[in-house]
């Protein structure tokens, strides 16, 4: 009898789930977060430094960091902040912020407008409800609502099903609404869709856009070319195999200077070899199944598919391995580095225990022991791609990287990860306990012309 297999919670098509026992909740949030952490930094070192390492830091409330002056001081526009507030309402914090800020550049002013007095003024901005101490960046025809639940952060507390107060972010929503509003271009994430695959997690896309990322969908089908100002290309949970015409298109972008972020790893019923193929070009092979690890350090709740790997030392994991962090890789592609890359230089940046293989009978399988004809490891579960002409290729082995259905499985796993706030930044998830405040540093920064316009070397 194979191990029983679910239907994703959210209703898609053909995206079976082993329904793993014992520890299938402190997984689920486990490797949401880890996930989450990894894969938004990739994307928002898209940005500009200087909007990626904001302090928010409960014990510098008052003070403004030398990232948002820099930002602030860049500025050439008249920049100005409503603080929609009603008498005697005002948040004491917020108003020390807002002084800090009006008072480091004549371009920045900072209007108090009293819903009482100006009923109808906040509407000129927004549909979504106005509280007390919400603020509205306004430069020229573009303007950003910060909503005071943007301000103060909280978790919720599923055991009571109460929230709790999390942290303050007001510098960080505030920098980040002024760099979007005085910028003519952000950078264009393209996400790939026609191949089934899974939508981006609500918190994941509402950190994209706050970290001032365009996102847009892009069928290969109905193009000759990769639009030019795709600045990165997102291939997330695809659940059917890309065509080779499709596949070429994709080499030629990174052929020249594209960036390129993959989330895919075993599917139901199907294969993604055209998929896996470019990572053949760079001597990397996918083996057949998914991984199972045997070595208990190596895994997670007593999940031999919970995947714990070694991080080697790079920009992208360096941060979780100082702070003794462990990424959760569930559900994985086994990934064989050759060391024979033409004109690219690869890194496993993740990477099982030498006693892990792969079961070849995926989804069928019906237990975790190795049998015949099951394929021995070691494996890589994520590797990078850099090409000598300047293409990157971040790839992570597992389509349930960010599968934000498992939230629905979440109850009460209390696994605390407060991470380093010295390189906090905007990135605030919370989930039961779960409380990161760090943007992992990672290399595969993609905007010149943003740096440019920031008056950064490039």
């Amino acid at each position: 009898m194979k191990l029983p297999v679910h239907l994703n919670p959210n209703g898609g098509k053909g995206r079976g789930r082993i329904a793993f026992q014992g520890g299938t909740y402190s997984l689920a949030i486990s490797a949401i977060v880890l996930a989450l952490l990894v894969v938004v930094n990739i994307l928002v070192s898209i940005l500009p430094t200087n909007l990626t390492r904001f302090d928010i830091s409960s014990s510098q409330l008052y003070s403004i960091t030398s990232n948002t002056k820099s930002v602030v001081n860049a500025l050439e526009e008249d920049v100005t902040i409503y603080w929609i507030v009603q008498a005697d309402q005002e948040d004491p914090i917020v108003e020390n912020l807002l002084n800090k800020y009006d008072s480091l550049s004549e371009h920045i002013s900072v209007e108090k407008k009293n819903p009482d007095v100006y009923p109808t003024f906040a509407q000129q901005y927004t549909d979504e409800t106005v509280d007390n101490n919400s603020l509205i960046v306004v430069c020229g025809d573009k303007s950003r609502f910060i909503s005071i639940n943007d301000i103060y952060l909280y978790e919720t507390d599923f055991y009571s099903y109460s929230y709790t107060s999390a942290s303050f972010d007001g510098e960080g929503a505030i920098t980040s609404a002024i760099d979007y509003v005085v910028s003519d271009e952000l950078p264009q994430l393209y996400l790939l869709e026609g191949h089934g695959e899974a939508e981006l997690p609500q918190t994941f896309q509402e950190q994209l856009e706050k970290d001032n990322i365009e996102t847009q969908t892009l069928s290969l089908l109905t193009v000759d070319t990769i639009p030019e100002d795709a600045d990165c290309l997102m291939i997330y949970s695809p659940s059917s195999d890309l065509s080779q015409e499709e596949v070429d298109m994709l080499r030629d972008y990174m052929a020249g200077g594209g960036k390129l972020l993959v989330m895919a790893g075993p599917v139901e019923d199907s294969s993604l070899d055209n998929l896996y193929s470019l990572l053949e070009d760079y001597g990397v092979t996918a083996a057949e199944g998914m991984v199972v690890e045997t070595d208990r350090n190596h895994y997670a709740f007593q999940i031999p598919l919970a995947l714990m790997p070694d991080m080697a030392q790079s920009d992208i994991t360096q941060p979780l391995i100082d702070e003794n962090y462990y990424p959760i890789v569930p559900v994985a592609t086994g990934l064989t580095v050759s060391g024979n890359a033409s004109g690219a230089t690869v890194t496993e940046l993740l990477t099982t225990s030498d006693s892990a293989f792969s079961k070849v009978a995926g989804y069928e399988m019906t237990t975790y022991d190795k049998e015949e004809g099951d394929i021995d490891g070691p494996f890589a579960v994520a590797v990078s791609v850099e090409l000598d002409d300047g293409g990157e290729m971040v790839w992570f082995s597992s389509s349930l990287f960010l599968d934000d259905g498992y939230n629905a499985y979440s109850s009460g796993a209390n696994v605390n990860l407060t991470i380093s706030e010295s390189t906090a930044s905007l990135l605030k998830v919370t989930m039961i306990g779960v409380f990161p405040l760090l943007y992992l540093a990672v290399g595969i920064g993609v905007v010149v012309k943003r740096r440019r316009m920031q008056h950064e070397p490039v």
